[in-house]
């Protein structure tokens, strides 16, 4: 019997009082939207047809794994390979993940492959669907990089499945084109599927240098997992989608999905296609305000670089940052920002308290907010409270 995981992040619900405090720097996600927002701006292209659907739209089921206009929309993000038919959609990118999981792993006869530090559910996902599973632990001396030799030792002779998360969470990190092809190449030899969670694609901070192919693109045996919440700010839609080329893998999400969420929210699915059809307009003011942020929080590491280390994000909404500072450890250091009304997420969120070592100790903070340059000043003002007393102890833990 595989027995449900604890959730790594509920512990920092109850440090951050339910993520209530007034400064949050650990929030992952783009500026939100607002339901005016979206209703304006299908008034502004005139999309009357879609406007009066959202009005006077029946409260009947919707199909599952998603209505057709809705996975029309979506697969216009997509190459020639998705159509509508290669999209199933989900009330959110949470239950895709489990799904997939689910629908790729036999119980008892697939061995999965993963990478530490990342989102609890990637990780748990094949072990609640029952697989032998293997960690392999990411390190920011490499970048955070996927080291595609390592995958290739890992692989045994059931491996059926490896999950990545391209661009990274929680270090708002990017693989080379290179190390993705080379990737893509290994699976292909052993025909295995790959899972990538790309709810940060679409968000790099240079698009032109350094956005991948979607892996449902690259790969026909891969899987390109999204949500709402990330690029665009949706978070309250409750729409995610995982789009494939392989039809009889999704056939097996769908009967998967048949025992979850199988009907989304009609009033959610129109939201997601207002936000979609706005999505050029909305990308571009997150990554506005997300480029302007990740300079301030570049310019404080600069100012603190004797204290904290990183490896400078290039995609996403969120960095990784460690503390150098003696003994004082990322959850140590959450809890005392909390009581300061100011927000991180330590590292157990990303690995869990007992894997939590002097390499992986680092906090995530996120940058996709307007409201960012205020907390990010509460938490330099903390910081220049408590530097001497950090240094010291800095000093005297490498005597």
């Amino acid at each position: 019997m595989v027995r449900i995981s604890k959730p790594w992040s509920a512990k920092h619900k109850r440090v951050t009082k339910g993520g209530s405090l007034p400064y949050n720097l650990s929030n992952s996600f783009a500026q939100p939207l607002t339901s005016e927002e979206l209703i304006q701006y299908a008034k502004e292209r005139g999309d009357q047809d879609l406007l009066d659907a959202y009005q006077k739209h029946d409260l009947t089921y919707t199909p599952n794994g998603g209505s057709l206009d809705l996975r029309q929309e979506i697969a216009q993000l997509y190459g020639p390979s998705i159509t509508a038919n290669h999209i199933l959609v989900f009330t959110g990118g949470q239950v895709a993940v489990q799904t997939a999981a689910f629908a790729v792993c036999d119980h008892d006869n697939s061995h999965a492959i993963v990478f530490t530090p990342g989102y609890q559910s990637l990780l748990v996902g094949p072990v609640h669907a029952g697989a032998q599973v293997t960690q392999i632990q990411l390190s920011a001396a490499n970048g955070w990089a996927i080291d595609v030799k390592q995958v290739e030792a890992a692989i045994q002779e059931n491996t059926k499945y490896i999950v990545i998360n391209e661009p990274y969470n929680p270090a708002g990190t990017l693989m080379a084109r290179q190390t993705q092809q080379e990737l893509i190449d290994l699976a292909a030899k052993h025909n295995i599927i790959i899972f990538c969670d790309e709810v940060y694609r679409l968000l790099e901070h240079n698009p032109e240098k350094d956005r991948l192919a979607a892996m449902c693109d690259a790969y026909q045996k891969g899987m390109s997992c999204v949500t709402m919440s990330k690029p665009w700010g949706a978070c309250g839609v409750s729409i995610g989608w995982i789009a494939c080329q392989d039809l009889d893998l999704k056939e097996r999400m769908t009967q998967v999905q048949y025992f979850g969420t199988a009907c989304p929210s009609r009033a959610s699915e129109l939201q997601a296609i207002m936000v979609l059809r706005a999505s050029d307009f909305i990308l571009g003011k997150n990554l506005q305000i997300i480029r302007h942020n990740v300079q301030l929080l570049r310019e404080f590491m600069d100012r603190h670089k004797d204290l904290f280390h990183w490896v400078p994000p290039n995609a996403g909404a969120i960095a990784f940052i460690k503390l150098k500072a003696g003994k004082l450890m990322s959850d140590e250091l959450g809890a005392q920002l909390a009581e300061h009304g100011i927000g991180i997420k330590p590292a157990y969120c990303f690995s869990g308290d007992e894997n939590v070592t002097e390499q992986v100790d680092y906090f995530r903070v996120g940058y996709g907010e307007s409201k960012f340059p205020t907390a990010l000043s509460q938490f330099e003002e903390y910081v220049v409270q408590h530097r001497d007393q950090w240094l010291l102890a800095q000093e005297s833990a490498s005597t």
